[in-house]
């Protein structure tokens, strides 16, 4: 179905509180549109944070029970989650109304603006954050779609993964864990990385390969990564460490909770963690040139950059103890955020909470050989039990045959079978120079573990 959100005006959202879903909700919200939508976190009567900053967007929310369908909706947006069987599916088919998943909707709106589409499997939120902060400090006004809050714009009543600007550029975060990639024409399209992660890379290099092809203005990649070097076409805008980059990183230091780092003689520092951080900078500073920015431009904006939520989010010191909360959850970003974090503290102890069976299973090898290869000598790896989003699956793996892979390995590595039992576990490990990162994804709850953990350290 084509879609021309010019002449649409009211949609529902199945499955709004997603993250995904809740950004093109808030989306179409500022640009006047009207906009609800349901969630099966919404019950009758029992205070709900996303329904809260939904509420406070002018998105109106409902239970998923089909009441908030009516004669005047012109366009469902389903999440993938829903099934067929959902009632407010059900009554979308009734009435006529036509269902769209989340992907066709964000490319009818890319259709609206200039793109900025930024893909890879791993740093896509970080770099959308840091490409739209270099805009909108150097008052470009861009707009913004993207997986996760921004910390500038997340306040108690915004979720801060949309932003509607008043210039020309949108800032998308482009997935290709669904395949959806392939449907974006975007004017500046990035791929900083491509890794064996939710698809093998065959399939992988397919999705991308197709994105690659229907990029419009100009290609950025990231020349460090051999993976991504067959997309390179227009090499004077790539990044990377080596010496073919056209925007290469030299000096690269980490200081506390600050990277520094120089771009053609021109000094760059932000306070974020991890040389991985300096490519995600480089791609953004590629695409700010590329629109006209100069490096000074971009430098004094990265000064200030906010950061993003739970990447790399400090929660706090107590005793001499650094707490970090981050999303890192496949092989590459799990190491990444590993070895960002080991300059902070003499020791490292980590933990992770893989999200799902199948992808457990599938990513087995590559999460206990870049974690083996990360840990140093003194540093601790801790996982709890996998996260279980429901649904039906073959629970046929644990978190703790990770966690005996790495102990084959001679590394230090526990099982903590029920995470409310960390904190406790984790008082003998502790030292007074040590920094404990908490890691895992889709699972919203996680937040909140970070700061219960924090609490009883």
């Amino acid at each position: 179905m084509q879609i021309d959100i010019n002449h649409i005006q009211h949609y529902f959202f199945i499955g709004v509180a997603g993250t995904g879903m809740s950004a093109l909700a808030q989306y179409l919200s500022g640009i006047n549109k009207q906009v609800s939508g349901s969630d099966r976190e919404f019950k009758e009567g029992k205070t709900n944070v996303r329904r809260t900053q939904l509420e406070a967007m002018n998105i109106q929310c409902f239970s998923q029970d089909a009441s908030g369908i009516t004669e005047k909706t012109q366009l469902i947006i389903a999440s993938t989650a829903i099934e067929s069987s959902n009632p407010e599916i059900q009554k979308a088919k009734a009435l006529g109304i036509p269902l769209v998943n989340r992907s066709d909707l964000l490319n009818a709106i890319t259709r609206t603006r200039k793109t900025i589409a930024v893909a890879g499997t791993s740093g896509k939120s970080t770099t959308v954050g840091m490409i739209f902060h270099i805009l909108h400090t150097c008052n470009l006004s861009p707009s913004l779609i993207t997986g996760a809050g921004i910390s500038s714009l997340k306040t108690k009543n915004r979720i801060g993964n949309a932003y509607v600007g008043s210039g020309e550029w949108l800032v998308i975060e482009a997935d290709e864990s669904d395949g959806s990639l392939v449907k974006y024409h975007p004017e500046v399209g990035l791929i900083l990385n491509v890794d064996k992660d939710h698809k093998e890379l065959t399939t992988l290099h397919e999705i991308f390969g197709t994105f690659h092809s229907q990029i419009k203005d100009c290609i950025i990649t990231n020349t460090s990564h051999p993976e991504t070097l067959r997309y390179s076409t227009t090499p004077q805008w790539d990044f990377g460490l080596n010496q073919q980059a056209g925007y290469q990183g030299k000096g690269f230091k980490q200081q506390g909770f600050e990277i520094q780092f120089r771009v053609k003689h021109v000094e760059f520092r932000i306070p974020t963690l991890g040389k991985h951080n300096m490519e995600n900078a480089l791609a953004a500073i590629a695409v700010a040139q590329f629109l006209g920015l100069s490096l000074g431009d971009c430098a004094y904006a990265l000064r200030s950059y906010p950061g993003i939520h739970r990447r790399h989010q400090i929660v706090g010191r107590k005793k001499g103890v650094w707490l970090i909360d981050d999303y890192a959850h496949n092989p590459a970003k799990l190491a990444a955020a590993m070895a960002a974090c080991q300059p902070i503290a003499s020791k490292l102890i980590a933990w992770f909470q893989p999200h799902g069976f199948g992808p457990t299973r599938f990513l087995r090898k590559e999460l206990v050989q870049e974690i083996a290869h990360t840990l140093r000598e003194q540093d601790e790896i801790w996982m709890s039990e996998i996260y279980y989003a429901g649904g039906t699956t073959t629970k046929d793996i644990s978190a703790n045959d990770l966690i005996q892979d790495l102990k084959a390995l001679g590394k230090n590595a526990f099982f903590v079978e029920n995470r409310t039992d960390l904190a406790k576990q984790l008082q003998n490990h502790l030292t007074e120079n040590a920094v404990v990162l908490l890691m895992g994804a889709r699972d919203a709850s996680l937040d909140a573990f970070a700061h219960s953990v924090f609490h009883d350290l």
